[in-house]
């Protein structure tokens, strides 16, 4: 493997792993701040707010002054967001933390496009490229939480730091080792409209039943993403190394269906349509389950949730692909991306509010859009096998 491609690999790990090791941890560590639910769901939302905003305008550089220059920024203000978050004295000192690593969240991105540059037009190995970074996704998803939960044990602030001194260690190599990859420069000026892509999906009729089915979903995920730590902690009393252990059991779940059964069992026995609705309904009754706060039915929902969610994004992906044309796929992928991400920005603030009232309410919320995206599936029954 190209040292090139080792650094790439090297910077989504570290981006992704930062962000991982924050779920189990972040109520742990805002409680010392005295920060309330909302508080706490609010910062995930400005995160991902920022991210909405940076990341198609650095993507666009990029393309125009080269990925190298790009992702250097992009790492060393994900260090420097981490060290401030770490360091914090108040709650806006939080804020502004994850406000500089959110403005920098354009590293998966030119990651991405530096890895499809280096491919040389090769399809099979832009894929293979492309694959790598799927899974070094997946790993650091998996590793994350758990390492957060380890080091949590130290102190609450100590994963923080470490994930600020591992993006600065990345930073440096980068800096040293890796090469630019554009040498096509965009010269026509830059056209910015982070909108753009949430009204390309409402005036998409083909797609918008789609679209729509994504937000639900993604609504639903992100809502019970956002308080899991806070459910667990105030269910259960689990400390933050105990919820990391759940998300990586869930992160394990997701990449057995993902490597061993997608392939081998969901795709081979089950239509698109019928794996849609499956998925919906396994996610469904698993958000029920995690609803009735008793310990033994909330590890039983995990593979369900787990498994749904693992497998209902395959099903989107194909669904886009089946009703789009070839020449704008990528289009329409990175508009299934932007409704991901609007809907980030939207379920934390919704998810703290429902939980200040009732600890299950954003379980119950999460069942409610699922219910619909499924409804609305069964009235646009997707195309393919």
């Amino acid at each position: 493997m190209s040292r090139q491609k080792l650094i790439i690999i090297a910077t989504v790990f570290v981006d992704v792993l930062g962000f991982s090791i924050v779920i189990p941890t972040l109520p742990y560590y805002l409680t010392e701040f005295g920060a309330s639910p909302t508080t706490i769901t609010l910062l995930f939302s400005v995160f991902s707010f920022c991210a909405f905003l940076s990341a198609p305008l650095l993507g666009s550089i990029s393309d125009r002054i080269g990925r190298r220059p790009v992702l250097l920024l992009s790492i060393f203000s994900t260090s420097a967001g981490w060290f401030v978050f770490a360091s914090a004295v108040s709650i806006p000192m939080l804020f502004i933390g994850r406000m500089i690593d959110g403005l920098a969240a354009g590293n998966f991105t030119t990651a991405q496009s530096y890895l499809v540059d280096i491919s040389n037009n090769d399809e099979q190995e832009r894929m293979k490229n492309l694959g790598i970074i799927g899974a070094t996704f997946g790993i650091g998803f998996v590793i994350g939480p758990v390492v957060g939960g380890v080091l949590s044990t130290i102190s609450h602030s100590f994963p923080f730091y470490f994930a600020g001194s591992l993006a600065f260690i990345n930073g440096i190599s980068a800096y040293f080792l890796l090469e630019e990859s554009n040498h096509h420069r965009n010269t026509a000026p830059i056209r910015y409209n982070p909108l753009m892509p949430i009204l390309r999906a409402y005036r998409n009729l083909t797609l918008r039943p789609l679209y729509i089915k994504w937000f639900l979903y993604s609504l639903s995920f992100v809502i019970v993403q956002s308080t899991f730590a806070l459910f667990t902690q105030r269910a259960f009393s689990y400390s933050s190394f105990q919820t990391g252990i759940l998300f990586t059991a869930i992160g394990l779940i997701i990449a057995v269906n993902q490597t061993l059964l997608l392939q081998r069992f969901w795709i081979k026995r089950f239509s698109n349509h019928q794996l849609e609705l499956i998925m919906l309904g396994m996610s469904f009754i698993g958000l029920l389950m995690s609803a009735t706060a008793a310990l033994p039915m909330f590890l039983l929902a995990l593979p369900l949730v787990g498994s749904g969610q693992a497998v209902y994004r395959v099903v989107v992906a194909n669904e886009a692909i089946h009703r789009s044309e070839q020449t704008t796929r990528g289009e329409i992928m990175g508009t299934i991306a932007s409704v991901m991400t609007a809907a980030m920005v939207v379920s934390p603030l919704i998810a703290g509010s429902l939980f200040e009232v009732n600890i299950i309410y954003p379980f119950l919320a999460g069942a409610a859009a699922v219910l619909a995206a499924f409804l609305l599936s069964i009235r646009t029954p997707s195309p393919g096998t």
